[in-house]
């Protein structure tokens, strides 16, 4: 498989991480957006949304989107429930990190930290995505208070799917000393065997 991706991209991460876990075989190509390579011509006939990660199949077949990405890998191992509401679980956090978490906590991070978005670091947008990064890691704290994980009693891709930009939080201006149980989550999640940081491509 080949999965192109950029080194410091939490969703891109975010597969890496759990192939690492898999023991799956891949190869990294690095395309990356700060330099425009994700608009080029010949990575946007691979994927027309020009965005990565990008996961090419062994048999040429091409899926984007890190969380189906995470979903595809994981079906049949002991990241993907079994059970059907753990499942559900499972979806509903994925779906609430692309819609309620990554849109702030992400996004805030890239305003601070990369030179091509600092026009974009209005006083009003870096107000809204602390605000709301903020809220969405006040639901996760409230839920780990009384949960070692987020779908079911066990680790599983919604852990993932949460940590990658979680566990760089500060880089964008949160305190996570405010949430206890989601700093007690992340060394849960470290602690899960097979363990990669971010800066690992395979």
């Amino acid at each position: 498989m080949i999965l192109y991706s950029m080194i410091d991209s939490g969703n891109c991460y975010k597969p890496r991480l759990l192939m690492a876990k898999l023991g799956l075989a891949f190869t990294t190509v690095e395309v990356s957006s700060h330099t425009g390579d994700t608009r080029k011509a010949d990575f946007v006939a691979k994927n027309p949304n020009a965005m990565v990660p990008l996961l090419e199949l062994d048999d040429g077949r091409r899926l984007a989107e890190s969380n189906a990405i995470l979903l595809y890998l994981a079906e049949g191992t002991r990241l993907l429930p079994a059970d059907k509401y753990e499942r559900g679980l499972a979806y509903q956090w994925l779906f609430f990190e692309q819609y309620s978490h990554e849109p702030y906590i992400a996004v805030r991070k890239a305003l601070l930290t990369f030179p091509e978005r600092a026009a974009d670091a209005t006083p009003e947008r870096l107000a809204v995505t602390l605000e709301r990064g903020n809220k969405a890691l006040g639901v996760m704290n409230t839920y780990l208070e009384n949960n070692a994980f987020f779908a079911g009693r066990t680790f599983s891709i919604a852990d993932i799917a949460l940590y990658a930009y979680t566990h760089t939080a500060e880089q964008g201006g949160f305190q996570l000393d405010a949430y206890p149980a989601v700093v007690a989550w992340l060394g849960r999640v470290e602690a899960d065997p097979g363990h990669v940081p971010i800066e690992w491509v395979g």
